[in-house]
């Protein structure tokens, strides 16, 4: 967002050019808002020991004493002038150091954060076991080495095998494809949105960056018994992962009796293909 854009205060327009380098005048105020425990930003709502000391409030949760001074945090005392000193400065994103230049708004520092590119991927296998985090460059080798049991299959037009689909509970099952010089990774999951209502849901991942995933489109296809059911959309990069495509039902869906409809052997067989997009 632009350095004088209507929700910031002219003050943040005069600290720092409309996106121009950050000035060391800038620079100096927001250290003042750094937490001596985590070196991230104390940000509104700003609290203070009774010697004036800032720290974040995360941190704040942790502690009983303040770090600074060894004085009581207790009773919280709110400092309103720095709230409106930090509504009048313009953070850096906490992914600097690996690469992100903006400077934004405290109310709009943590949506960026979420979804900024720079920040490290997660490993994309669905499911919460694997806690592994790295950069991009990293996620094939670590899926290689961690996550062995994935098979890869080459070429731009293969069939996803989901093996044993009247297995109880939710299950998942994860293929790569690889082709035009990149790797995708096939999600089938099987879960429970609804109590009580289990249903299937196939989506495509791009190992690689949003705008990447712009370049291609994907389309599952299931057929069978003189019946077919198509899904076409844009991969999503593994940035965002499986889940918001579940929340937002922005995949392929289908319950359990459309997949027996389709299944054989309770093995169901889903066509992958995918395309290059013009730019």
């Amino acid at each position: 967002s632009g350095a004088g854009s209507s929700a910031v205060p002219a003050a943040a327009a005069v600290l720092s050019g409309p996106g121009g380098p950050v000035s060391p005048q800038h620079h100096e105020l927001t250290s003042l808002f750094e937490c001596p425990v985590c070196f991230d930003y104390v940000l509104p709502p700003i609290l203070q020991c009774q010697a004036g000391h800032l720290v974040c409030k995360q941190c704040r949760q942790k502690l009983s004493l303040c770090p600074t001074c060894r004085g009581s945090l207790t009773p919280s005392i709110r400092n309103l002038a720095m709230e409106k000193v930090a509504s009048a400065v313009l953070f850096p994103c906490k992914y600097a150091t690996t690469g992100c230049s903006l400077t934004l708004h405290h109310t709009e520092k943590p949506e960026h954060e979420d979804i900024c590119e720079y920040r490290p991927y997660s490993c994309p296998c669905p499911g919460a076991s694997c806690k592994w985090q790295g950069s991009l460059e990293a996620v094939m080798s670590h899926l290689m080495h961690a996550h062995k049991s994935i098979t890869t299959l080459q070429g731009e037009d293969i069939v996803f095998l989901a093996t044993d689909i009247n297995l109880p509970g939710a299950v998942d099952w994860v293929m790569m494809q690889s082709c035009f010089g990149h790797h995708f990774m096939l999600v089938l999951e099987k879960q429970e949105k609804y109590e009580g209502h289990q249903q299937f849901f196939a989506i495509v991942l791009l190992i690689g960056t949003r705008k990447q995933a712009e370049n291609f489109a994907y389309r599952l296809e299931l057929n069978g018994n003189r019946r077919r059911l198509t899904w076409e959309a844009t991969p999503r990069s593994i940035h965002d992962g499986v889940n918001a495509a579940i929340v937002n039902s922005d995949c392929l869906i289908f319950d359990t009796a459309i997949a027996h409809l389709f299944a054989d052997n309770g093995n169901l067989g889903i066509n992958v293909t995918i395309s290059t997009c013009c730019p």
